[in-house]
């Protein structure tokens, strides 16, 4: 079977990262996304599915190799176990032989509801049958952008109290992913964090001074067994401190004005 590769979730944060980074290599794409206005995009197949529902999925898996499934909704994130269920009965029809799946860091160790669903999630794929990696990442970047620029809205920016973030570039995981696509099923393995341990607080003092905006931060605790995971640091992982591009570099490149 020719390797063809399918990315779940091909217009998020992830996986239009890893869509183009698959393009590049030559490597044949499909992308599958819930929306009906598809990229223009000579290099890849698009299709339009919905694996909440199954919809369309069959269609976008039919004669695939590989499966890079960045698909996740942190709005909607009790969607994820029914998309992943329907995603693998798709892949054993079709005769998939091996799916990549991006977790966080931290998933086994803090009662976060959507850290479950996805330590849920890896091990419905290990439970699965079909060859599988399973890569954990620290915090995107991307996406602390995004919940910081919704928390300036506010007079004063909250953050929680004596926790650090480990922000790894989007790109750089994509990088990992696309060479676990090209290869064979390796289970879980090692974790890819960023450069830097960063305080909560300083992360945001540092995005609002990039952002040109006042606004005071201030510190709050995080109640439970859920702050004092987060507290303790299990989201993050110092020891695996590969990524290259910086918080600081991120904040030039996409937030300073």
């Amino acid at each position: 079977m020719e390797n063809t590769v399918l990315v779940t979730g091909a217009t998020g944060v992830l996986g239009r990262e890893v869509v183009a980074r698959l393009r590049g290599a030559g490597v044949p794409v499909r992308a599958l996304t819930r929306r009906t206005e598809l990229p223009e995009d000579p290099g890849v197949a698009w299709f339009t599915g919905d694996l909440a529902t199954g919809a369309g999925v069959d269609a976008a898996v039919a004669g695939v190799h590989t499966i890079v499934h960045c698909a996740s909704d942190a709005r909607h994130f009790r969607q994820d176990i029914p998309a992943l269920r329907n995603l693998i009965a798709a892949a054993r029809r079709a005769g998939v032989e091996h799916v990549v799946n991006i977790s966080i860091v931290g998933v086994d160790r803090i009662t976060y509801p959507y850290y479950a669903v996805k330590l849920e999630g890896e091990r419905i794929l290990e439970a699965s049958g079909l060859g599988w990696s399973n890569l954990r990442a620290t915090q995107f970047p991307e996406l602390l952008n995004t919940a910081l620029g919704f928390l300036a809205r506010l007079p004063v920016v909250l953050a929680p109290s004596g926790t650090g973030f480990q922000p790894v570039d989007q790109g750089e995981v994509a990088d990992r992913l696309v060479e676990l696509a090209l290869g064979g099923p390796a289970g879980r393995v090692p974790d890819l964090a960023g450069p830097q341990v960063h305080p909560a607080t300083e992360l945001a003092r540092s995005w609002l001074r990039a952002a040109g905006k006042r606004r005071p931060v201030l510190a709050v605790r995080i109640p439970g067994k859920v702050g004092a995971g987060f507290r303790a640091g299990v989201h993050t992982a110092p020891d695996r401190a590969v990524g290259r591009r910086t918080w600081e570099q991120y904040l030039a490149e996409r937030v300073a004005r």
